[in-house]
């Protein structure tokens, strides 16, 4: 889910359950589609023998493309959620990379590593570490030296209204997002802002998704309560935030290593 914007639902319902469901058909939980995340991953990892850690991995979706396309990279991901985690698990067995894949059950401000990486990700998990600087110091703390960083995170695009700023958080314009970043001693070598199309598939494809399990399941006690859910996002998705937010990802390397 995007970086800084908690699960708001229009009724009580499992947080988890909601998530795991409007992701089904998005299984990247960021507005970018799979031909801009092969070329964030080929830009990113430095050879086919990385090690690639993922803090707030979820299901490993980065990790598993990341797995498949390098034969001879080994990644770990970094999650609370025993669900997501389990998920993952049954992925990289189904996919026959289950043996280079480390998978850890805490919350990412707490991973400490054995070895540093050659590449670290985390793509729409500001919110656990306290913003964008706070996750970069700590991609820094497990960066080999030479290494990059793969983080994606909010921007506004226009002016938001402050009910936008209040649902979503205080996030910064493009310019000012990198310049905010140069600061802290990273370069950026390449990144991606996410299309209209891209952000708008996603919020499609989330609540479509979620939607459409409610609608065919109308004898399940979640099924009211996610399909209420469903309709209270897309409308704050078209009414709130659909002109002004945006999503950057960016590849970084350390300015002085």
């Amino acid at each position: 889910m995007r970086s800084g914007r908690a699960l708001r639902q229009a009724a009580p319902v499992d947080r988890e359950l909601i998530s795991r469901i409007a992701h089904t058909d998005h299984p990247i939980k960021a507005p970018l589609d799979d031909g801009s995340v092969r070329r964030l991953l080929a830009r990113g990892i430095p050879r086919d023998d990385a090690r690639v850690l993922d803090l707030g991995c979820g299901t490993a979706e980065w990790l598993l493309r990341a797995l498949q396309t390098h034969p001879r990279l080994h990644a770990e991901g970094v999650d609370i959620s025993e669900q997501a985690l389990a998920q993952a698990d049954r992925a990289a067995s189904r996919l026959g990379v289950r043996d280079r894949l480390v998978l850890h059950q805490r919350p990412a401000a707490d991973f400490t590593p054995t070895e540093p990486f050659d590449l670290v990700l985390s793509v729409g998990a500001a919110h656990a570490f306290g913003g964008l600087l706070p996750t970069l110091a700590a991609a820094r703390e497990h960066l080999a030296p030479g290494g990059r960083v793969l983080i994606g995170d909010g921007i506004w695009e226009r002016e938001p209204s402050p009910e936008a700023v209040e649902m979503l958080g205080d996030f910064a314009d493009l310019a000012t997002t990198v310049d905010r970043v140069v600061a802290d001693g990273w370069t950026p070598v390449d990144g991606h802002v996410s299309t209209r199309r891209e952000l708008d598939d996603y919020e499609w494809s989330c609540w479509g998704t979620l939607a459409s399990w409610a609608l065919d399941r109308p004898a399940d006690p979640d099924a009211p309560q996610a399909l209420e859910t469903a309709n209270a996002r897309r409308s704050e998705w078209l009414r709130v935030y659909r002109d002004t937010w945006g999503f950057v990802t960016l590849i970084l390397r350390r300015t002085a290593d």
